[in-house]
């Protein structure tokens, strides 16, 4: 087995796949044409987005949605970065909001975390050991 992608379900696909080309320099690889569902070149392993209605769909019992928690969810995207501090700028100028400002851990990373628009958690680090 090996692990092959991750679907985060979102209000609006389409936005939530311009706001990660534009906050992160992650573009559209993939957009359905219903809308419903899209994927980000991401290199090996997909990092893509449902819409709800999908969710619904395929959930039956139904799912909590990240745009409508007050808290973020326990579950992060983290994306490495040789620059933290830039990429956070980059995001926030595209509609992210900061919940850490980028700082050095004790281990020696870099790392920030933000919320997106569509309510999910990202976290921006710099490559470990470096």
């Amino acid at each position: 087995m090996k692990f092959g992608y991750t679907i985060a379900y979102v209000s609006d696909v389409r936005s939530t796949l311009e706001f990660f080309g534009l906050a992160f320099g992650l573009p559209a690889r993939f957009l359905h044409e219903s809308g419903d569902y899209g994927e980000l070149e991401t290199g090996a392993t997909t990092l893509a987005f449902a819409s709800h209605e999908l969710g619904d769909m395929n959930l039956p019992g139904g799912h909590v949605r990240a745009n409508e928690s007050s808290q973020p969810l326990g579950i992060e995207i983290a994306l490495v970065t040789c620059d933290v501090p830039a990429a956070h700028q980059r995001a926030l100028a595209a509609g992210a909001q900061e919940l850490a400002a980028p700082q050095e851990r004790p281990w020696g990373q870099v790392v920030s975390y933000l919320r997106c628009p569509d309510g999910l958690l990202v976290e921006l680090c710099s490559p470990m050991g470096e």
